[in-house]
């Protein structure tokens, strides 16, 4: 699996799935015998998280637009599907959960995308949704000395928003859950300090190298300036606050 996408998919632990402390995870309910909808499987680890709990007598459907990183799946209760949720038809079943982390916010017509999900949700089955808001809390060196704000960064930022991306998205889910119907809508988001070595940092530095070509051509950042803040990545004394990441959940109305 190339370096990016490991670092991406460390963020769909179910080390960090099992934290939440939603209604969903509490209950339980749907976990026996339940069948389960994982959007944009990645390398996999929610999905078998979900097999596993689901037991024999359940199903967890995980699918991704290049499902490669899946077909090595073994857990009798997972069916692997190829499929873009966009415009692929939807599957004939109907679910007690779908869940979608870091996949919806990337995806043209966001807005119907949730519409066709709640459209396969059985009644009183639950939407899950864990995505980014990377424009909420940007750093503030003056109110917290030692944060920085990467020029890299900021270009990057505005790259995203030229091409369409809304950098607020993970915030908006709790009152677009409610527009459309859903019960039991709740969300909560947490976010963590990024250092030299850390994780979060790593994924910072895919991202960057992943869009280097763009952010140079884009004229917003210049390759002396790109190359300066990677190497500021390694410093000891880098710090800079994590975008957020925002969980919603809602429930379809039971019937």
């Amino acid at each position: 699996m190339p370096a990016a996408k490991r670092r991406r998919a460390s963020l769909r632990s179910p080390r960090c799935l099992t934290r939440e402390r939603s209604a969903i995870w509490k209950s339980g309910a749907w976990l026996r015998a339940g069948i389960c909808w994982e959007v944009g499987g990645g390398g996999g680890s929610i999905a078998t998280w979900l097999a596993r709990r689901v037991g024999p007598t359940g199903r967890v459907f995980v699918t991704d637009i290049d499902p490669r990183f899946l077909e090595t799946l073994k857990e009798p209760s997972l069916d692997v599907r190829r499929h873009n949720v966009v415009s692929d038809p939807l599957p004939e079943e109907t679910f007690d959960l779908i869940h979608a982390r870091l996949v919806l916010v990337h995806l043209p017509h966001w807005q119907k995308v949730l519409q066709r999900l709640i459209s396969v949700l059985k009644p009183g089955g639950w939407l899950l949704d864990e995505e980014f808001d990377s424009d909420s809390v940007p750093p503030e060196p003056v109110a917290s000395p030692g944060e920085v704000f990467l020029k890299t960064h900021a270009a990057m930022a505005q790259l995203m928003r030229d091409r369409g991306f809304d950098r607020h998205y993970g915030r908006l889910l709790f009152g677009r859950f409610r527009a459309l119907g859903l019960t039991e809508v709740g969300a909560e988001a947490r976010m963590f300090m990024m250092q030299s070595g850390s994780a979060g940092t790593a994924l910072l530095r895919a991202n960057y190298e992943q869009l280097h070509e763009a952010l140079i051509d884009s004229g917003y950042v210049t390759e002396p300036e790109f190359q300066d803040d990677l190497s500021r990545l390694d410093d000891s004394s880098f710090m800079m606050p994590s975008s957020i990441m925002w969980t919603a959940w809602g429930r379809r109305v039971s019937t």
